[in-house]
């Protein structure tokens, strides 16, 4: 009987000096807490235009490092309960200066992501400088055919003229815009080639 008033002493012995400790806890991290709202209410604004200049103006990322920053100053007030956020101030900036040269150093260590849009917008770009230099080479080429092939080229491609009407624009038979178009067309290719 002895021996269970021992067990059920200690265990309540133990309980009760479990119970404190997590009390303790507790009451230090709502003092934490309480901490932390008071410096948030204080500087917020003013933390996060700072480092919304910190980083050129990117808001997201500036809210990402504010909210980094709140959090290392609650963990580092669960630490030291004694901590006086009176002369927190300093401590939150340069946290967060901290912080935002430590994300500029990940990303130069870092090859940067390419998205999509961006392929979208280099690829498009390539496809414009291929069609102007496509456009130059085939001006380079028209400009070596004859005169009579150029402007069969010219009126039936680029124009969108039919044969029928290019015969009658140009006074000759339809026969000789057919055999001048496949000529011209011949002589084209050729220069392109070179």
């Amino acid at each position: 009987m002895f021996h269970g008033r021992v067990r059920g002493t200690v265990g309540s012995a133990t309980d009760t000096e479990g119970n404190m400790i997590a009390t303790a806890g507790c009451v230090a991290s709502d003092s934490a807490e309480v901490k932390l709202d008071t410096l948030h209410q204080l500087h917020r604004a003013s933390l996060f235009n700072y480092l919304v200049k910190l980083t050129l103006g990117d808001r997201l990322l500036a809210e990402d490092i504010l909210q980094e920053t709140f959090l290392r100053a609650w963990r580092h007030l669960l630490r030291d309960e004694a901590a006086d956020i009176e002369i927190f101030r300093p401590w939150l900036f340069t946290v967060a200066r901290r912080l935002v040269v430590d994300m500029l150093r990940a990303r130069r260590a870092r090859p940067t992501e390419v998205m999509a849009e961006d392929l979208t917008r280099i690829s498009a770009a390539e496809d414009r400088i291929d069609e102007v230099v496509g456009a130059h080479t085939v001006q380079e080429a028209l400009r070596q055919l004859s005169v009579e092939h150029r402007v069969v080229l010219l009126e039936l491609y680029f124009h969108g003229r039919s044969p029928t009407e290019l015969a009658v624009l140009l006074n000759v038979p339809l026969g000789t815009v057919k055999s001048r178009a496949y000529y011209a067309k011949q002589a084209l290719r050729a220069q392109l080639d070179r």
